[in-house]
């Protein structure tokens, strides 16, 4: 940590290989790190070590906060993302992406996570995992993604020696479109329970 006068203020020392990611926390009063040790770790801002988060089995590439400040994503070398409490505990695992997941990033609201992959796309994921949209389009691995402050956009870094910028699906419209996808199959499938066939009832 610098001041923005190039005065080192605080090391961070405890990983045992190379740092890859930091983020700071919403309330600026912590920091995570992500390293090549198959670790995450949340510090005080004095350098103290608060959590260490296990179970990643590649290197851990990249770590954002969700900016309500409860949660934290990493993005690992073992095709995984994983969302995560601050005190260690592992709350979901995104595993759909075929390569090194090399950035995480969560929309303004902390509704949804973006993950950027080796395997060429970036993908938008609800908090429990499930798969909303797919950038499709770079021709090498995408190695990182953010978005806008109004989170109507995404942009990503790709080794193709390209950036750009995709359209966000509104939550809402990709729910409705899902239903839309799904009605034939949850009315006329036998095997649906009764209830289950109402599930997209309240979704317009």
């Amino acid at each position: 940590m610098w001041r923005l006068n190039g005065q080192p203020l605080q090391k961070f020392k405890g990983h045992q290989d190379s740092v890859s990611g930091v983020s700071f926390s919403p309330d600026g009063k912590t920091i995570a790190t992500a390293s090549s040790d198959k670790t995450a770790r949340l510090w005080r801002l004095n350098g103290q070590l608060l959590q260490e988060f296990k179970g990643h089995q590649g290197s851990v590439w990249g770590v954002s906060f969700n900016p309500d400040g409860k949660t934290i994503a990493t993005a690992s070398s073992d095709n995984t993302a994983r969302l995560w409490t601050l005190n260690g505990q592992l709350l979901q695992e995104f595993k759909v992406h075929q390569g090194s997941v090399w950035g995480v990033n969560f929309s303004p609201d902390g509704k949804t996570i973006a993950t950027a992959s080796d395997n060429n796309t970036a993908r938008l994921w609800t908090l429990n995992g499930q798969l909303l949209q797919e950038f499709k389009g770079h021709q090498g691995s995408v190695l990182s993604v953010s978005f806008s402050p109004d989170g109507k956009t995404i942009a990503t870094s790709s080794s193709d020696k390209t950036a750009r910028l995709w359209p966000v699906e509104n939550l809402e419209h990709l729910l409705v479109r899902g239903c839309n996808w799904l009605h034939d199959y949850l009315q006329n499938n036998s095997e649906v329970s009764e209830r289950d066939k109402h599930l997209c009832d309240d979704i317009k």
